[in-house]
């Protein structure tokens, strides 16, 4: 731990925020605790996506995870906002699917009066950028939708007349009756990061390095710091850097209140879900083996049944099989495969087709009461009906409570460097040659590999005064080698 000035850090946007951030919530977490900052909280743009990664980094170095989002609203109008309980974090998420849906792929438009409506239980944080007639507006609806959890914030910029604009939005708080707040803007969890930083910049504006202009941050330091540091550069504000440790402890919710919870499936009017699941799974079992069910069967049948209702997962198994009754009423060809293969339920039922009594299945390694893992049937559909299905599935469960799941790109160590080295500079011909020696997913181009390549191209690098006469500096890692330019999926 660094120096004894307590401090959470509230500002630290992660590289879930696709070619903004630049450090993963591992990297993030791990320099947090080498600083003995106390909190985290991640918040991503318009986004919760790196919140599980950051839940796993927070277990692993005791670094408490503050739960967040930056809301950057359609009349730019940006807010931090941070969940203080459960409720409020069904809020926030909810919030955030009106946005996306609102707006269409990669994109949120939410409103000022949206985020009054589904504000109940947040604590929001004004980030503006000066204290003009505009943030005055604002703040006074701020403290007129959250009361006491309305808060300003304050943070560098490093230009010019920085500390007048800290003081002109102390005071514009302070007439207005809220409170302010230290936060540090984090876009990288060490200094040595700031070039990756610059180069998804570049690439995020489509520009190259030479290119980028105050497109870069305007600032090197947005990194994590320790108390005592950002203690010595707020000392004018002592009251707003105790409040970060003060918003860290009103936001006390946490990743592991939630459970899965699936929704009940009414396939059967006076019997529950389980009961339901039963007297389906007896009927199929007759149609299986007409000539008499097998002992074998039963014995299996009745302990998954069990295990099943211990774990409360047969609203999940009725409705996979009404989608499956549905398809083959249609004649379409479906068949479920995978683990689901290792229950005798789902055979009965004619979801898979492996025989139990033919078969030595382990049911466990589907559903397990160890693990307690949500149960997951994969169905295959014949691709040119399948979406007879998926309309069916909308219509009979609601477009609000039905949805594809999204699919989330990252970076390859090929699609790395090839943008990696547009973002640079470099010649074509040389990010087209690192990439093609490129087999697997997760090889790396170090400076090794980079010395193999002919001649005439690492002569044209050496020759840049980009590369510091180093064939392929920038390309080494981290800023192509691991492909990590962006989270994992």
């Amino acid at each position: 731990m660094i120096g004894g000035t307590r401090y959470a850090e509230l500002q630290v946007t992660s590289h879930f925020s696709f070619l903004r951030g630049a450090s993963s919530c591992e990297e993030l977490f791990a320099q947090a605790a080498l600083l003995g900052i106390e909190a985290l909280a991640v918040v991503d743009h318009n986004s919760l996506a790196g919140i599980v990664r950051a839940h796993e980094a927070a277990k692993t170095t005791g670094v408490r995870l503050i739960v967040g989002c930056r809301l950057d609203l359609a009349d730019g109008m940006s807010l931090l906002v941070y969940p203080t309980d459960r409720p409020a974090y069904s809020r926030l998420c909810r919030l955030l699917s009106l946005g996306k849906g609102r707006a269409g792929k990669a994109k949120c438009h939410l409103e000022w009066d949206d985020v009054v409506v589904y504000g109940e239980g947040l604590i929001a944080v004004l980030v503006p950028d000066e204290a003009d007639d505009l943030c005055a507006v604002r703040l006074r609806r701020l403290r007129e939708a959250f009361g006491d959890r309305a808060y300003l914030g304050l943070t560098l910029r490093r230009r010019p007349n920085d500390q007048l604009r800290l003081y002109e939005l102390a005071n514009l708080a302070a007439a207005m009756r809220v409170p302010t707040v230290i936060t540090n803007d984090v876009l990288f969890h060490e200094p040595a990061r700031r070039m990756m930083q610059d180069v998804v910049t570049c690439i995020r504006h489509n520009v190259t390095i030479d290119d980028a202009g105050f497109r870069r941050e305007r600032h090197a330091d947005r990194y994590l710091k320790p108390g005592d540091e950002m203690a010595r550069f707020f000392s004018r504000y002592p009251e707003a850097l105790a409040r970060t440790v003060e918003i860290a402890d009103r936001c006390r919710f946490s990743m592991d209140e939630l459970a899965y919870q699936y929704p009940q499936e009414k396939t059967m009017p006076g019997l529950t879900a389980q009961q339901a699941l039963e007297k389906l799974t007896w009927e199929g079992a007759a149609r299986r083996y007409p000539e008499g069910l097998p002992d074998k069967v039963v014995g299996i049948l009745k302990h998954e049944l069990r295990l099943i209702e211990t774990l409360d997962y047969a609203p999940y198994f009725l409705t996979v099989n009404s989608i499956v009754r549905f398809a083959r009423s249609q004649d379409i060809l479906c068949q479920g495969r995978g683990s689901a293969a290792n229950s005798a339920v789902c055979y009965v039922l004619g979801i898979t087709s492996i025989d139990p009594e033919r078969n030595n299945l382990l049911f466990e390694r589907f559903v397990s009461q160890e693990r307690r893992e949500p149960p997951d049937i994969d169905v295959d559909f014949e691709h040119e009906r399948r979406e007879i299905v998926m309309q069916w599935v909308y219509e009979t469960y609601g477009r609000d409570h039905a949805a594809l799941c999204s699919t989330v790109i990252r970076y390859r160590t090929k699609g790395a460097v090839r943008d990696v080295g547009k973002a640079l500079g470099l010649p074509e011909d040389m990010t087209k040659l690192l990439s093609s020696q490129i087999w697997g997913h997760g090889e790396a181009v170090d400076e090794q590999r980079a010395r193999e390549q002919p001649q005439s191209r690492r002569s044209a690098a050496a020759a840049d005064p980009r590369t510091g006469g180093a064939t392929c500096r920038h390309t080494a890692p981290p800023l192509a080698a691991s492909g990590r330019l962006c989270p994992d999926a």
